[in-house]
Parts: C-alpha cells; structure tokens; sequence
C-alpha cells in the first residue's frame, strides 16, 4: 500500500488543482486524477477520500463527464463541489436542472445545521459561486446543510460518509474554505497530518536505493530547482559509506540555453552542492533537427527525443568507465504530469511538457522521478530541508525545451543570439531592482515580427521583443505582474539600444488562464 491519500477526481475544473494543493497544505497527501478513472485507478492510490471537482458541463450534457457510480461504495468519505455535488445529487438518485438564475462570483450563505463539514466556522459565509444548474431534489437520505438566496449551498448524508457543496471551497475567494477542507481531510476523512518535507525526503531516499539496488543511475540536470533538487536526492540515496555516489548528473548544452549558462551552471553545482557533473555540449545536433521547425508540439517532441538519445549514449560511454548504468533521473513535476497527459475525461492537454509527453515511446534507460507528484513550492520546501542553498532554490523556472520555445517560429542562430541579448537584459535589470526572488518567472520572448522604426534618423526594420514578468504558487495558474514603470523603461529603452535586431519591446499583460506562462 502506498501513502494514504485523499483522491480529486477531475470533472474539467480550472480549479482541480487548487483542490489538491489546499489538501496538502495541511500535510495530508492528494493526487489528481481524471473523473472516469477506473476504480482499481482510485483504490492504487491507497484513498481515505474522494473529492469530486467542479466543472463546466451540465450532467444533463450528451457528453456530460461521468464517475464510475460504484466509487459511492468504497466505503470513504466523498466530497463533492459544485458540478460534483450535481452528478452526486443524480447519481444518487435526484434531480438537477438548469437555474432560474446562475450564480457567478461572490454568494452569501447560511449555514443550516452543525454538519461536521462546518465545524466550528461561522453561520454566514462569503463564497464563491460558479455554476448554472442546481439540485432541486435530494437523493433519498440526504438532507441541506447550507443555502444561498439563489440556489442549495451544500447537503450531507452523513451516514452515506457523503458531503457536498456547491461552492468552491479551495479558491481564495471563500471564507474559511481552506478550513472547510481540513474539516474534511482531518476530521472527516481522519487523516493524520504527517505527509512533511522530512518524510517525504525519508521515504524518497529508502524507496531509490531499494529500486537501484547496487546499480548507477545518471541524472538529466537542467541546472533549475527541479532538477536540482531531484539530483540532491538521489545523490544522497546512491552515497556509499565513503562517500562515493553512484549518480553521474549530465548537463546537456542543447543550444537553446541563456547566456554563458552551459559553463555557469555547471560550477554551480559542483561547488555548491557538491554533485559529480558532466558538461555535453550537443548544441549542433540539437539545433540540425530544430532547422525549419515552427511547431511548438514539434519542438517540444524534438528536443524531449534528442535529450533522451544524448542520456542514452552517455550513459553507455560511462558503462565503459565506471560499470552498467541502468538508471536516468529526471526533475519532472506534478504540473508536467497534469498538462501533458492524455486523459480520458474533460480536461485537455495544455501543451507537452519536454520531459513527460516529449519522452520516445521506446527508451534503454528507466526512468526514476522523485518529484512527480509535487508542485513547484513543494520542491523548494524539499530543497530546504535538505540544506540547498537559497540561491538555487530561488532560481527562477526554466523550461525544459529553453528558449526554442521562447523565440517564436523557426529556431535559428541569429534568432537565438538576439533572444539571449534581450533576456540578459530582462533578468539583469529585474535583478537589480530586487524584484527577481519576489516573481515567479521573468524572461523575454523574441516574436516573429518585423516593424518599421526610427533610430537615428535612420529607417530601421527589426524584430519585436516580449517582456514576460508573472506571479504564481505552483504555474498551474499565474496573474501577470505590474512592474514598474522605471523597471520597464529602462528594459525598453536598453534593449532597442544594445540589441541590434530589435526595435520595440511589448509588455505582456495576460493572465493565466486564459494564456500559458510561456508563448509556446
């Protein structure tokens, strides 16, 4: 059996995620799956929960997303929100339809009797409300338990173990939703609060050397917190009483790096966190298969495929040296996971991530991923705890596919050269105005866009340049940041003066959703 979890089963809410993370913060675990996983899907996950997630649909729908009805009968407690509350109501046997009047955005509402789900939480409540339809009658021994002036607020049967409410408990805009949460998680559902950094980075370790045994394993090293961290873990795994480790990380220059990265990184993290590092500088052939490439998917699917070929042939080159290695690390996410699979329920691929869905279907190499089920801050509370330093821990996201997926179009030399130039600048001045460990992600896009401009006196036709700047938890959602005026005025006025090839710079000003954190 695996760590007890609680189970999200996603229905094709923006917020799925959200419900996840909320679980986690009171160091219960939680994963996501899609809403028609099988039931021996939701039982390998070891559930002491089930939450069913809200979403868009009608369950009246011809396509309308559904649960295997049996889950109703494992015997844990199940909590629905919003559309899950609706297909609970019919599922079980009650009517939903179409509301006289929708609810969108901040509700108020009365809490009924002394369900546990509220326990010890005030009578009224500010929610918020996204739905279209509303139950109107009850399954058999269900009863209200919280109203709204519009619509039934939330039900129980508590005998069932059953709980749903129609608002969003794990959006910021609910008071006391995070409590309502842990009512369940604690209280409810009776899990006990022990999923921490320490006994996740316990657990990591026992459980890699257990599946490398005496073997050797190298590790993809990006130079990011993820990888970093990964390769952090498994060093400490695969370290013999004298010290000596069995993991060999592999920094890959793969021509769609920053400036001066591939030497930087390198003594990074060697002097400061003491990993065995081997530089490949495997920029020619990455940039052959690139020639001519404009589709993001394409891109992403390239560079993930040719990654993997470079791990497989470094890994054979050291078979030679230092004995079999079987073994390949990699710094994936739980985000990487959730945007990238395939799934059979209503939510969509987002785009593939290089090291989850830009993987060869065919590989020599097994793959080991300690990270996979941990969101971004997760990774860095781990990375704490194991003693990292802040300055690699503070490291901005870098994605993995690099700046292939940041100029726009076709990836050439010229193209890279003038991106580099422009994110020096970006970086360097947000930087210097101590504004870089207060962003999530910062960085410059190089459009494939020419307009006409004036530099002196001279008629000029170059190149647009995007700055990027966004606040996030976790990059599954992201708010664009204000920065300010100085700060953007002298990133333009530097770039189309020290840039040659760009003439105007833009400020990116869209949020996740509707938009992603990069371009591509």
């Amino acid at each position: 059996m695996g760590t007890p979890s609680i189970v999200v089963l996603d229905f094709g809410a923006q917020y799925s995620q959200l419900i996840a993370r909320r679980i986690r913060e009171q160091n219960v675990f939680s994963v996501v799956l899609p809403c028609n996983a099988t039931l021996d899907e939701i039982r390998s996950q070891s559930p002491i929960g089930i939450v069913l997630s809200g979403g868009p649909a009608s369950v009246y729908d011809r396509d309308a997303p559904e649960a295997d009805k049996r889950l109703f009968d494992l015997g844990v407690p199940v909590l629905g929100i919003c559309y899950g509350l609706q297909f609970m109501v019919y599922a079980l046997g009650g009517k939903v339809r179409g509301a006289e009047k929708r609810e969108y955005g901040h509700a108020a509402v009365d809490i009924k009797d002394d369900s546990r789900l509220f326990q010890g939480l005030p009578r009224q409540l500010n929610v918020w409300m996204s739905h279209g339809d509303e139950a109107v009658d009850l399954p058999p021994g269900f009863h209200l338990t919280a109203s709204s002036p519009n619509a039934v607020a939330a039900i129980e049967n508590a005998e069932k173990r059953m709980w749903a409410v129609q608002f969003h408990p794990e959006v910021h805009h609910t008071e006391h939703g995070t409590d309502i949460l842990r009512n369940f998680a604690l209280d409810i559902c009776g899990a006990k609060p022990e999923w921490t950094p320490q006994h996740f980075i316990d657990a990591t370790v026992a459980s890699v050397r257990q599946t490398v045994g005496s073997g050797r394993a190298i590790c993809a090293l990006s130079g990011g917190v993820d990888s970093s961290v990964a390769a952090t873990l498994v060093d400490r795994a695969l370290r013999d009483e004298k010290g000596e480790s069995r993991l060999t990380c592999i920094f890959v220059n793969n021509g769609v790096l920053r400036k001066d990265e591939f030497e930087k990184v390198q003594q990074n993290l060697r002097d400061k966190l003491g990993l065995h590092v081997d530089g490949v500088d495997a920029s020619s052939r990455f940039l052959r298969k690139l020639s001519g490439i404009t589709d993001p998917e394409a891109k992403r699917k390239i560079i993930g495929n040719e990654f993997i070929h470079v791990f497989e042939e470094e890994a054979h080159r050291l078979e030679k040296e230092e004995g079999k290695v079987e073994w390949l690390v990699q710094g994936t996410l739980y985000p990487d996971v959730i945007e990238s699979r395939s799934v059979r329920g209503p939510s969509q691929v987002i785009k593939t991530h290089h090291n989850v869905g830009g993987l060869p279907e065919k590989m020599k190499l097994k793959l080991i991923e300690p990270l996979k089920e941990l969101f971004k801050d997760e990774v860095r509370k781990i990375g704490r705890d194991l003693g990292m330093p802040e300055e690699i821990l503070q490291r901005q996201p870098f994605p993995g596919p690099g700046l292939a997926v940041r100029v726009l179009g076709e990836v050439t030399q010229e193209r890279l050269q003038i991106l580099r130039e422009c994110d020096e600048v970006v970086v360097g001045e947000i930087r210097k105005a101590g504004l870089y460990s207060k962003i999530w992600q910062s960085f410059a896009v190089l459009l494939p866009v020419k307009s006409v401009g004036v530099m002196g006196d001279q008629r000029t036709y170059a190149y647009t340049c995007a700055i990027r700047a966004v606040h996030s938890e976790d990059g599954m959602t992201a708010d664009w940041v204000p920065l300010p005026h100085e700060v953007l005025k002298t990133i333009s006025n530097r770039i189309v003066n020290e840039v040659k090839g760009v003439n105007r710079v833009v400020y990116d000003i869209t949020s996740k959703p509707p938009g992603t954190i990069e371009w591509e």
